[in-house]
């Protein structure tokens, strides 16, 4: 089979690109250029696709004796993943911006431009695994999971996906790339917002939607407890840094229950009114389900990543799925993914995903 390997410069997609190889595929590496202005090295495990991280990648293909080449995809990149971060905020919601790079580049721009080159499939460095019977998994190293990540593929997309590391841990994937003489074995992982470096996200914000000043005000009583610069720094769930300058009566920590952009407003309250039972999301994608799947059923649902889950019935209607929650939620954020796996008896697969739109 003739594979695209997508190589950040990170340990992950080098035994990726690795495993293909010796599995007797025709691989090429290519690593996707996303920033607009890279920086020259990164800082610490804080952002990713500088020179430093191409110069990483290159290394790792010279190494398995690939060819390599470099994509730049920054334009496509912050069009529809740093603009759809910004915009996502400005209304109110909470994005999941690695949902979107998924959604809209490595497995959209860069699969079809793949495909169009005469590729068969992709393989990447994600922690999941395809079964024989081509549905999506969770990884065996549960901590490093990202099926909830890839929940918003489509079925053909899929069928041209390759996840190499599915059956492995993260100390089990660097010691191989210690074996194998790869560089990057020790390199720290990314986190946090990739194309936020310095990880200051209302910082990021406020620079491209200005200060917004406002109120928060008391769920319970109504009453202006404090004020915001911008509602787009707060977050469903989100107790410190609120600024609130009247203490509730009670003396308990208030917690941001919603967010509205029309006036501006942040309203907050006891970890209580967090909870919900029931929770809707559209634009269903269905990869363990038929794709016009619409009825009933009893699944397992995650509604953030590394988040826990939740035993729920999952109705689907008219485009919608609704979801009650056998036990409440807290802290559920429009934005979000709220991904369907089979029961607990089996939830390690994947039915498909929606985007979170209220509760």
């Amino acid at each position: 089979m003739r594979v695209l390997a997508a190589m950040s410069g990170g340990v992950d997609s080098a035994v990726a690109a690795a495993r293909a190889v010796e599995a007797g595929h025709d691989v090429t590496g290519v690593h996707l250029a996303l920033s607009r202005n890279p920086q020259t090295f990164r800082t610490g495990a804080r952002g990713c696709c500088t020179i430093e991280d191409s110069r990483d990648a290159q290394r790792a293909a010279d190494v398995l004796g690939i060819p390599y080449y470099v994509w730049d995809m920054a334009e496509r990149f912050h069009a529809d993943v740093v603009d759809d971060f910004v915009a996502e905020y400005a209304a109110g919601r909470t994005p999941n911006p690695c949902l979107r790079c998924n959604e809209k580049i490595k497995f959209a721009a860069v699969l079809d431009r793949a495909i169009a080159l005469g590729f068969d499939a992709v393989v990447t460095g994600h922690h999941a695994r395809l079964g024989a019977d081509g549905l999506l998994r969770r990884s065996v190293d549960l901590p490093k999971d990202q099926s909830y990540v890839l929940a918003v593929l489509n079925r053909a997309q899929l069928d041209h996906s390759v996840f190499p590391l599915g059956d492995s841990t993260k100390a089990e994937v660097r010691a191989e790339a210690a074996r194998r003489g790869l560089g990057v074995a020790e390199k720290p992982d990314s986190h946090d917002i990739c194309f936020i470096a310095d990880g200051d996200t209302r910082g990021f914000l406020e620079s491209r939607l200005g200060s917004a000043p406002g109120d928060i005000v008391d769920s319970s009583t109504g009453e202006v407890v404090g004020a915001h610069g911008g509602a787009y720094a707060y977050t469903v769930g989100q107790r410190k840094g609120l600024g609130l300058t009247v203490p509730a009566a009670d003396g308990r920590p208030r917690y941001v229950l919603s967010i509205t952009p029309k006036t501006n407003t942040v309203t907050v309250g006891p970890a209580a009114a967090l909870e919900v039972s029931t929770v809707h999301a559209g634009k269903p994608v269905w990869t363990g389900l038929p794709a016009d799947f619409a009825g009933e059923l009893d699944c397992v649902v995650q509604l953030r990543a590394h988040g826990e889950t939740y035993p729920a019935r999952v109705t689907v209607a008219d485009g919608e799925l609704v979801a009650s929650l056998s036990t409440p939620a807290r802290g559920v954020a429009a934005g979000q993914a709220l991904v369907v796996y089979r029961p607990e008896a089996d939830g390690d697969v994947v039915l498909g995903s929606g985007t979170i739109t209220h509760t």
